[in-house]
């Protein structure tokens, strides 16, 4: 874990959460329970980061479209 200050704490648990859903979609969640992320096998876990990501730009991408394009 890095010892940055965080800018948005909150965004800590709503990226677990995240990771959690991808994960449960991608029906790793169970190798999960049994062997904990640490055991996860490289591309297990790239797997679930890469659809993290996809579902991160879908979301930006709509919000941006629904603000005309503009970052706040």
């Amino acid at each position: 874990m890095s010892k940055r200050r965080k800018l948005y704490p909150k965004a800590e648990d709503d990226l677990d959460s995240l990771k959690e859903e991808v994960a449960e979609e991608l029906h790793l969640d169970d190798d999960i329970k049994e062997r904990g992320f640490e055991n996860m096998t490289t591309r297990e876990v790239g797997k679930i980061g890469g659809n993290m990501v996809k579902k991160m730009i879908k979301y930006a991408e709509k919000e941006m479209d629904e603000k005309g394009g503009k970052i706040d």
